[in-house]
């Protein structure tokens, strides 16, 4: 089976590590539970943050944000090398700037995820994705974005799933809340 995978805040907790970043650079004390009931992507609100000051916070921080201690989800290294050995192709389909993805999939690798040059794909736009992942074929595609996953409702020959976060509630898709849940989708395949 063809599997495929968005990176930030479906395989990794990215968004939790940047606002411990943020927390650390606006010399703020912030707790995760306001983290955890954030409804947009973006997490410069309760930083006191414009939209714009938000936007360069995030990419004058960028480099921290991608490539220092930020965490897989549980399972997530340990369900993608189990369908690497099963022999299932794993495809990654992040929106990362082109100038991160070569140091994004060694970054990955050094964590133990399964990457193929040929399978990575990055620096599209959110929406762009749609045509990567109708051109793959995938059988399953998973992804946290409420943007992305909308343009994939009416793409009926792959399964989506939405990696649950508290921003994309409203999300009509089925819901996967820890990536072991992939085990029984293979199995009951």
């Amino acid at each position: 089976m063809k599997f495929g995978f968005d990176i930030d805040d479906t395989l990794i907790n990215l968004r939790e590590h940047a606002f411990h970043i943020y927390n650390k650079k606006l010399n703020q004390n912030i707790s995760l539970d306001v983290f955890q009931k954030l409804e947009r992507v973006e997490i410069h609100e309760p930083f006191g943050l414009t939209d714009e000051q938000g936007s360069e916070m995030w990419n004058s921080t960028l480099e921290e944000i991608y490539y220092t201690t930020c965490l897989p989800f549980p399972n997530a290294v340990e369900i993608l090398q189990e369908l690497d050995r099963e022999g299932h192709k794993i495809y990654y389909i992040t929106s990362r700037p082109k100038e991160h993805g070569h140091r994004t999939m060694e970054w990955l690798r050094a964590l133990g995820f399964p990457v193929k040059e040929d399978q990575f794909f990055y620096g599209m736009k959110d929406e762009e994705k749609v045509h990567i992942i109708k051109k793959l074929q995938l059988d399953y595609y998973f992804d946290d974005k409420p943007h992305v996953l909308n343009t994939l409702l009416e793409y009926s020959t792959t399964k989506v799933f939405v990696k649950d976060q508290s921003y994309n509630q409203l999300v009509n898709l089925p819901r996967i809340v820890d990536l072991s849940e992939i085990r029984n989708m293979v199995q009951n395949k």
